[in-house]
């Protein structure tokens, strides 16, 4: 079977909130403090937030499918909807996981490579993205992709004030 991501419409919301809630949740929840962490599932990842930005003209999701399985999705955004920068030139990779039980097979670079290959079709000059400053697995995984480090910016769990780092890929 091939790998193959497909653009998500408002049809896949409730795959969407399923995926987003248990990603999120393995990565993070042994993290965090339990009463933030279901704060923040709830508000970030309920089909109204999630619908609403399906809606977003200038936001896009796509599933990474190997055959009719959902592996991990991506979640882009350009223009007012990034949530830092907010230039014309540059496009924010603001989402991107695999389900647990296919993490270790190369399905990042995957979806990374057709990241970039989606932002230079929208004539992108580069990506950013926001990476806990804790998650040291993946702060390597985009140094070694040529991501470079350029800031920070606070991001809430609930009411846990925590910081990610700010990473930039020139294409």
């Amino acid at each position: 079977m091939e790998l193959d991501i497909r653009k998500c419409s408002v049809h896949d919301i409730i795959q969407l909130v399923e995926i987003s809630k248990a990603t999120f949740a393995n990565a993070f929840e042994s993290q965090n403090n339990p009463e933030d962490f279901s704060t923040y599932i709830k508000t970030a990842f309920n089909k109204q937030t999630l619908l609403a930005q399906l809606e977003n003209k200038d936001s896009s999701f796509y599933f990474l499918y190997l055959g009719k399985e959902i592996l991990g999705y991506i979640k882009l955004n350009e223009y007012e909807a990034q949530t830092e920068l907010r230039t014309e030139d540059g496009m924010e990779l603001e989402r991107i996981y695999v389900r647990e039980q296919f993490q270790g097979n190369g399905y990042g670079q995957f979806m990374l490579e057709k990241v970039k290959s989606i932002a230079l079709a929208n004539k992108k000059a580069f990506l950013w993205l926001g990476v806990w400053e804790k998650n040291d697995k993946a702060i390597r995984f985009y140094h070694n992709q040529n991501f470079k480090q350029f800031g920070t910016h606070p991001y809430y769990i609930g009411t846990d004030k925590q910081t990610d780092v700010l990473m930039r890929l020139d294409l």
